[in-house]
């Protein structure tokens, strides 16, 4: 991507667009996105305010904010298997490959329950923007190669550790054959992406929502979280009788994954299947959709 003041894209305003219809006329295209994540305990782990530290700051180890994250692994993925599956939803999964060496049972249960998993780096310890130049294609390509091995699918969406990019992320990407990304939350629908001559589709991945947002920087409450879920999909869900809209879910496992979170999940997930018209689906199937609609911009 050439450095710019905008994205690869087009600007097409709302009104200008074509209606986009799910399938069986369903108003919102629903997914859910648990982000399996692993953190060195040797490596730079984010504090209180789920930042990192600054490197002239940080120490090692961090056990406290280390000991939190690996929570999410060892007892918080387990309950949002538990609900998702109840209510008989499939998650994509943004993966950081490392949990495939780490914790292989988890991929042993995502596989089971026939989830989608996204590329999220190898660890959330290194991001895209901290790795050399001329090295950060062959971070997404072990990334994408090594959930490959595991799992026999290679990804076909990304999701960056800390939705974080350079100029060149989405070359690196489209000539990894990725068909689709969520690091840009711009927007409520799909949309196209021109990189190279090639096809990257952006898909709502929705930061207002994300559980980080709600329980980290404003501080919610468990019950606020809950309705927060319900208003904003209840908006969603009305704009969609006029135009198709995505919701997508953001979610950690050391987060919701928690007792005292974890029925606010579950019951907004009650909530929004209660209604006629939400299409449910994996991040892939949402985009094959959206290209085959006639209706992308």
């Amino acid at each position: 991507m050439t450095p710019s003041s905008y994205g690869p894209f087009k600007y097409v305003a709302l009104p200008d667009r074509p209606k986009l219809v799910w399938p069986n006329g369903a108003r919102l295209a629903l997914w859910l996105a648990p982000n399996i994540e692993f953190f060195g305990l040797d490596s730079n782990v984010p504090s209180k305010d789920n930042e990192r530290i600054a490197p002239d700051k940080a120490w090692f180890p961090a056990v406290r904010n280390w000991a939190v994250r690996d929570y999410g692994n060892r007892i918080g993925i387990w309950r949002i298997f538990e609900v998702m599956e109840k209510h008989g939803l499939r998650g994509t999964a943004p993966l950081n490959s490392r949990v495939c060496d780490e914790h292989p049972r988890i991929i042993e249960s995502a596989i089971a329950l026939k989830w989608e998993l996204m590329g999220h780096n190898q660890t959330n310890s290194v991001r895209c923007i901290d790795v050399h130049a001329d090295k950060e294609r062959d971070e997404i390509r072990q990334t994408l190669d090594r959930i490959a091995a595991a799992t026999g699918r290679r990804p076909v969406g990304w999701l960056g550790a800390g939705t974080a990019e350079t100029w060149n992320t989405v070359d690196h990407l489209v000539n990894e054959n990725c068909r689709y990304v969520g690091d840009w939350t711009n927007d409520e629908q799909p949309y196209v992406m021109s990189v190279a001559g090639k096809k990257l589709v952006s898909l709502p991945y929705t930061s207002d929502i994300n559980d980080v947002t709600c329980y980290f920087n404003h501080k919610m409450q468990p019950d606020d979280y809950e309705k927060a879920l319900k208003r904003h999909f209840d908006v969603l869900y009305r704009d969609g009788a006029k135009n198709g809209r995505v919701l997508g879910i953001p979610i950690h496992p050391f987060i919701t994954g928690t007792p005292q979170r974890i029925d606010a999940f579950d019951n907004a997930l009650r909530y929004m299947l209660s209604h006629a018209g939400v299409w449910c689906a994996t991040g892939s199937e949402i985009v094959d959709w959206y290209l085959e609609s006639g209706a992308t911009i």
